[in-house]
């Protein structure tokens, strides 16, 4: 399987992945709500720095830090009962914001969207679970790696599908997203080829595929898959054994933005080195 580029990172200040998701994401609100309120784009309210960007780096709107994603991906960003945007990717947006003197405002869109966001100029940061690869480095830019993913498959109780004979099926996956590549890659370059992917315009969309034959497993990160499943247990969904593979999320940001990603960076930094970002992660991931 072609490699994912990564980040170096210290293990201590790597996210943890082998550990039991959060809410799915049709109940994300059991997790609670961020510590520091995002902004939706397009309404009121949110918690204000009530400054003007600092010195040194601007952004999309003075005094704030728009970030793109896809509010499809617990326990990284989903949406509660009220439709607003929580999870990792928004709380950890947040107190990015918060370290910059911003406020932070979350425009949820498709993942393909959130990515062109950044690199047009439409938002300063785009974060989704998104992973660092050759093709996205060529359009956009990326900062310290904060969290590591692990794909796996999602496949029907009893089937007879394994990690060997994954090609031979039809795999479901998120459009745009690195499953997508990867899988409906040519076989000469470690993937499935197109005949063999079905992209979908959500990784729920894609499990609903599964539950109703159109796919036969489905590839997504390890801890979104554990959510659709237990949301999905009257189907008899499970994970196949094994890793199909691991990458490294980083925020994106516009190519060349070189103050904001120094700014960006510093904060990330921070915020591992005074335990807020371990804090934001437990609020979501706990042992086994």
């Amino acid at each position: 399987m072609k490699k994912i580029l990564a980040f170096a990172m210290a293990a201590a200040m790597t996210l943890s992945l082998a550990a039991c998701g959060g809410g799915s994401g049709a109940d994300s609100s059991n997790k609670g709500g961020a510590s520091n309120p995002p902004v939706v784009s397009g309404s009121q309210g949110g918690t204000s720095a009530g400054a003007s960007d600092p010195a040194g780096f601007t952004t999309v709107e003075p005094g704030k830090l728009h970030m793109s994603t896809n509010a499809e991906f617990p326990p990284y960003e989903m949406l509660d009962d009220s439709g607003v945007p929580i999870g990792i990717d928004v709380e950890v947006a947040g107190a990015i914001a918060q370290k910059l003197g911003l406020e932070l405002v979350v425009d949820d869109m498709g993942f393909d969207a959130a990515l062109l966001a950044v690199q047009n100029g439409q938002s300063d940061i785009a974060m989704a679970g998104i992973t660092v690869s050759e093709d996205r480095l060529a359009k956009m830019d990326f900062t310290d790696s904060y969290a590591t993913g692990v794909q796996v498959v999602i496949v029907k109780e009893g089937s007879d599908i394994t990690m060997d004979n994954l090609g031979e099926k039809m795999i479901g996956t998120q459009m745009g997203t690195t499953g997508y590549i990867y899988a409906s890659d040519t076989v000469e370059n470690g993937g499935y080829g197109e005949d063999h992917v079905i992209g979908y315009e959500t990784g729920a969309v894609a499990v609903q595929a599964l539950i109703s034959g159109q796919v036969d497993a489905v590839i997504i990160d390890n801890l979104p898959a554990q959510s659709y499943v237990e949301a999905n247990a009257a189907a008899g969904l499970t994970i196949l054994e094994g890793t199909w593979v691991e990458e490294d999320y980083a925020i994106g940001l516009q190519k060349g933005n070189t103050d904001l990603m120094a700014a960006v960076n510093g904060a990330l930094n921070e915020l591992k080195a005074d335990g807020t970002f371990q804090g934001i992660v437990d609020k979501y991931i706990t042992a086994d």
